[in-house]
């Protein structure tokens, strides 16, 4: 390698590379950003469009339908959903993922303002949202009462200050996208009208709302200019006070006037309650965050911890501050729990190195790789635009290993050449020479798995690019450490204590009767274990056909022991969170879900685990006032003996025992999405056959084992109120089907007419609506009055006034909760979770149950969500395996100028599948994305060690020449074998230990939330052990067969060619003139 012999010739320069690598490293490190996973553009938008007051039925139709069909025509999209709720449409538009978000969310906007005109003017603007993966709120804080019963302020009180003071402060903090309030009483001037003294005095809803619009209103209405100044003119007419609006006039009759006040009630109140927060079973106000698309959430969370600093000392009396929910925390632990995995490994690394090297200074000479490479990758991850995450940091801390056995290899073969007695300088650049190819061969066959992984398709393609391409620069780095440092400093800091045989000196100092004698038993040890492998070795090849046959038995009983491994997409990671959903009947009220919520609660702070619950009903994903989420927030994992698995079998068999509800999620959520484990739907185009089926499939998937927290999107009917119009009378009576619907919309669901200044500068609501106490049957509803067009004034002026039990029938009926679409179609959702058995188990006996039941033509089913993708993405890795082998070959064929020896190499692979069953059967884990990535990374692998053995058994095979000149002949094949298994064994156990060992703190899982990425070194260790095992003994065999088939290959060739020559040689036969 010439620049190994530049850094040889000149130190200095090698040295300041290495500086300039660190450096940069170190420059670049303080400046990545810090998050739980990377940065990636998903291209999903959404459009929310509020309709007040509307059913389902009416959404879909008015809404819902209208956006699919205007966003429909968009290039790129994937799938499109919807979901049709009580006053509020929601339509996804997942595009592909090669689609920029952006150009995306800028395509829907301009297609959802082409349809907004033909929506009703009730409907809402609707907002278009582009979908962030980490849009969940980042951070929540409970505005409470601080508990001194004379400085408690009312709920309205603390709502106000709240959402005038601290959401501003929290919104102006750099990074955060919006911020909710749950659980507000908000202030509000509530007109309540009075159905009699309206009917009594002739008065109409319409006719309060105008009047309230038209005398409230502070209206400009020029200047007033003269030489000297301009001076503006305005109408300032706005309600000093709540009870002014009782004092306005609607009307004269018989030169009387009607007031306000005398057909309606006005009171300074609050608006209606529609969401509540519980915290610890107490009624809160809850403000939860949610960041800006693609701002940093530790950046954003830091900005909302300072914000709450500063306004500690400003709190109104009687009212504190409990930050509830915090995103930053899992991320803070599982970055700073890699990185200890990160330091852990590399010290167990190093420790191995020690043991088999015998010496501080190779140790030292070794080891430098490590911190080089490590702080060198992240100037290469600046560079890309990485971020320092959870994959990131997982990359680099499985090529822990990796990164120093370059330096191993390389400093063994120096210290070898040392031994043979040649000086420093010519033993590290004759040693680096020799194992310089086989190490550059080595290192392509990690880049060449690495590099696919790096640019896998799909979503786990998207998550994985970074850990593929991290690891891909700190092999690289490490190469390049391995041929420049490594050989520099063993030139001119060699070792004395290692004399040219190969032997330290007796025992002198302290070192040496302590920890030299250690290090001399493991090389003695080390020396025993060399001598049985060259026995094994030996009767292997003789036993050529029993070594193999025994091969593929170990790799027969391998594949039939694959089955027994469960499978899912992502392994759950257990932070200390976990969370409830649940529903009370349908049509229960706001104060009946909080009543169970509360009692849900009191079973949750019985259990010693639980440090503090957060109840929030009709928020976020649980739209719907029947619809309950409970966050549960646990004390530290090393604190608890159960982990959230084991606790949650015991919470669902508690909740069972409370009346009323029906719980649909216990545990943690899906690590991805956040969904649940099973997710897959019905499609039709009719809803009543849709409820049919989804009744005949959950009775079939029910049963299933395993499956638990089942749950779908078809509940029974909510209760609703129909008014059905008898046209003929309501004509008769000078009444219509609009101005009816437009009076009850004002009447029922009430008509924000305006708002008042307050004298803080604050600017409230004013809503006009029928009082409470009459708006509470269909009864109330039938006796509303509405006033006449067709029936003439009554004696003293009044308007004629007709109840709208004369012109329609109340019905009491029932109605759809919501309405879910997809691609155009009515679905069904059905999710669930998983219990005691992996998530692929239960998947394959829902689609066999599924098989059982005949749809009708028009009807189907699909999966989503974790199921989808972890099939998607089990694809993806297997063509990421099938082009890292096929690279992984080239490349040995390459090296080996040939192109059946490195199928001999290659026999290595399947030899890590029964270490890696073996291993996650012994950890209990699943086969996952994880685990898979970690099989791929097995293929570069364990190569490796193959390559060191077969190399040199190549090299001893042919002749050379002495340094004397005179000619040295080639061992024989076995004797070359067995030499290379001599000389290279410590090397290759070197490293396969030092890969073992750098390993072992991600494998066990020790650290909190590290279960989801701990299957990935338990398949690593598995696979390297015993294709380590098994590739000292099987690869030689192989290697035998196949040199065999070259050979006969060859001498059949030679023959050809020398058949051929002999037949040209032949003169042919004269040309007899005559014959053709």
């Amino acid at each position: 390698m010439w620049f190994t012999r530049v850094s040889l010739k000149n130190p200095v320069l090698a040295t300041m590379l290495m500086l300039a690598l660190v450096v940069l490293g170190i420059f670049s490190y303080q400046r990545l950003q810090v998050d739980q996973f990377p940065n990636i553009d998903f291209p999903v938008v959404v459009v929310i469009t509020e309709y007040p007051g509307a059913s389902p039925e009416i959404v879909e139709s008015e809404v819902t339908k209208k956006v699919e069909e205007g966003v429909n025509s968009i290039a790129g999209i994937n799938a499109l959903t919807s979901r049709s709720y009580e006053g509020q449409s929601v339509v996804i538009i997942e595009f592909q993922l090669y689609v920029d978000g952006r150009k995306a969310a800028d395509d829907v906007r301009e297609k959802v303002a082409a349809v907004r005109p033909l929506f009703r003017d009730e409907v809402k603007d609707p907002r278009v949202l582009r979908f962030d993966p980490a849009s969940r709120p980042v951070w929540s804080v409970a505005v409470l009462p601080d508990g001194q019963e004379d400085k408690q302020p009312s709920a309205v009180e603390l709502t106000n200050w709240a959402d005038q003071v601290l959401k501003k402060r929290l919104e102006n903090v750099r990074g955060v996208g919006s911020v909710t309030l749950v659980g507000g009483t908000k202030r509000e001037i509530n007109i309540y009208l009075n159905p009699q003294a309206m009917e009594a005095f002739g008065v109409s809803a319409s006719q309060v709302v105008e009047a309230v619009r038209n005398e409230n209103q502070a209206l400009p209405v020029g200047a007033v200019r003269s030489l000297e100044q301009e001076r503006v003119v305005q109408v300032d007419a706005r309600m000093e006070r709540p009870e002014d609006f009782g004092k306005i006039i609607l009307m004269r009759r018989g030169g009387a006037p009607i007031r306000i006040d005398q057909v309606a009630t006005v009171r300074d109140g609050a608006q209606e309650l529609e969401s509540l927060a519980l915290y610890n079973g107490q009624r809160t106000l809850l403000l939860s965050v949610q960041k800006a698309q693609d701002e940093n959430t530790i950046a954003v969370v830091d900005g909302l911890a300072k914000a709450i600093a500063d306004i500690r000392p400003q709190l109104p009396p009687g009212v504190k501050l409990e930050p509830i929910a915090d995103a930053a925390r899992p991320i803070r632990v599982a970055v700073n729990n890699v990185r200890e995995t990160l330091i852990e490994g590399a010290l167990l690394t190093v420790l191995i190195v020690f043991l088999f090297l015998n010496s501080w200074r190779s140790t030292v000479i070794t080891g430098l790789t490590l911190p080089i490479a490590l702080i060198g990758t992240f100037w290469f991850m600046a560079m890309f635009g990485f971020t320092i995450n959870m994959v990131t940091l997982m990359a680099l801390s499985l090529c822990v290993g990796l990164l120093i056995d370059d330096a191993i290899v390389v400093r063994e073969n120096i210290v070898r050449h040392v031994q043979m007695g040649k000086a420093p300088y010519s033993a590290a650049l004759d040693g680096t020479q020799e194992i310089g190819l086989a190490v550059l061969a080595t290192t392509l066959s990690i880049v060449a798995v690495f590099l696919p992984i790096g640019f896998m398709e799909g979503i786990i393609g998207k998550f994985f690019h970074e850990f593929g391409i991290t690891i891909v620069a700190a092999v690289l780095i490490s190469m390049f450490v391995s041929f420049t440092l490594d050989p520099m400093l063993s030139s001119i800091w060699h070792d004395p204590a290692i004399d040219t045989h190969g032997k330290r000196g007796p025992p002198v100092t302290f070192y040496d009767k302590t920890i030299g004698r250690v290090t001399g038993w493991f090389d003695r040890a080390t020396d025993r274990l060399a001598e049985a492998y060259q026995a094994i070795l030996r009767w292997s090849l003789v036993h050529k056909l029993a070594t193999l046959a025994a091969a593929l038995g170990i790799f027969a009983a391998s594949v039939v022991m694959v089955p027994l491994l469960g499978t899912e997409f992502v392994p759950k990671a257990d932070f200390s969170e976990t969370a409830i959903n649940f529903y009370t009947p349908v049509g229960s009220s706001l104060e009946v879900t909080e009543a169970k919520a509360r009692q849900v609660e009191g079973v949750l702070r019985e259990m010693p685990e639980v440090r503090y619950t957060l109840s929030t009903i009709n928020t976020g994903d649980a739209q719907g006032k029947i619809y309950a989420s409970i966050y549960v927030r646990l004390v530290e994992r090393k604190l608890r003996e159960r982990s959230v698995d084991q606790m949650s079998g015991v919470l669902r068999e508690k909740l069972r025992a409370i009346p009323g509800i029906t719980v649909t999620h216990v545990g943690l959520r899906d690590s991805v999405g956040g969904n649940k484990v099973i997710e897959f739907s019905l499609q039709g185009p009719d809803l009543q056959e849709l409820e049919r089926l989804t009744q005949r499939v959950m009775e079939a998937i029910r049963p299933i084992p395993g499956l638990v927290d089942l749950d779908s999107s078809q509940k029974p009917n909510k209760p609703t109120v129909s008014v059905v119009m008898r046209r003929d009378a309501a004509s008769d009576l000078g009444l219509g089907v609009a101005p009816v619907a437009n009076a009850l919309r004002t009447l029922v669901a009430g008509t924000t007419v305006g708002n008042w200044r307050a004298p803080d500068d604050q600017t409230y609501d004013v809503n006009v609506r029928l009082a409470p106490e009459v708006r509470n049957s269909p009864a109330d509803l039938a006796r509303l009055p509405f006033v006449s067009t067709a029936m003439g004034a009554n004696a003293d002026g009044s308007s004629r006034i007709v109840r709208l039990q004369q012109v329609a029938d109340v019905r009491e009926a029932t109605g759809p909760n919501q309405i879910n679409r997809r691609a155009l179609a009515r679905e069904v959702s059905i999710n669930a979770n998983v219990a005691n058995r992996s998530a692929g188990e239960v998947s394959a006996d829902i689609r066999t149950a599924l098989a059982g039941i005949a749809f009708p033509p028009g009807y189907g089913w699909q999966f989503s969500g974790s199921t989808k993708n972890m099939q998607e993405s089990f694809g993806y890795a297997v063509s990421a395996l099938a082009l890292a082998i096929i690279f992984i070959y080239m490349i040995l064929a390459s090296q080996f100028k040939s192109f059946l020896q490195p199928l001999a190499l290659m026999t290595a692979l399947p030899l890590t599948l029964i270490g890696v069953v073996l291993a996650l059967l012994m950890f209990r884990s699943t086969l996952s994305m994880f685990s898979i990535i970690g099989i791929v990374m097995l293929m570069g692998l364990v190569t490796k060690n193959a390559i060191l053995l077969v190399d040199f058994a190549i090299r001893s095979r042919e002749s050379g020449v002495a340094p004397d000149g005179t000619p040295v002949p080639g061992l024989p094949r076995a004797e070359a074998l067995l030499l290379a298994a001599r000389v290279r064994l410590r090397p290759i156990l070197m490293t396969t230990l030092a890969m073992i060992f750098g390993m072992v703190p991600l494998a066990f899982a020790i650290s909190e939330g590290s279960e989801q990425r701990a299957p990935m070194g338990q398949a690593v260790i598995g696979g390297v052990i015993t294709s380590s095992l098994l590739t000292l003994v099987v690869v030689p065999v192989v290697y035998c067969y196949m040199d065999d088939l070259a050979n006969w290959a060859r001498r059949r060739w030679h023959r050809q060619q020398a058949v051929t020559r002999t037949a040209d040689t032949v003169e042919p036969p004269p040309k007899i003139e005559g014959l053709s």
